[in-house]
């Protein structure tokens, strides 16, 4: 599955560490400003997302694939 992110923020978002432990696959390392990045997830996963604001540190996004129960 691929999950698609825009970042509509003024500000560069990094990618945490986990996502990748987690399986994920992104196409870039940090997203820029009105910047898309694609995250491709393990076969019948969806995203969890949870996005961090350190402030002058930055913004962070993790993507987690769940399992679908259906």
């Amino acid at each position: 599955m691929k999950f698609k992110y825009i970042n509509d923020t003024n500000r560069v978002v990094s990618i945490h560490p986990a996502t990748f432990t987690h399986g994920c696959i992104a196409d870039k390392e940090k997203i820029l400003p009105k910047d898309m990045c694609v995250f491709n997830l393990p076969e019948g996963t969806y995203p969890w997302v949870k996005m961090w604001d350190y402030g002058e540190r930055g913004l962070s996004i993790l993507v987690s694939p769940m399992k679908d129960e259906e």
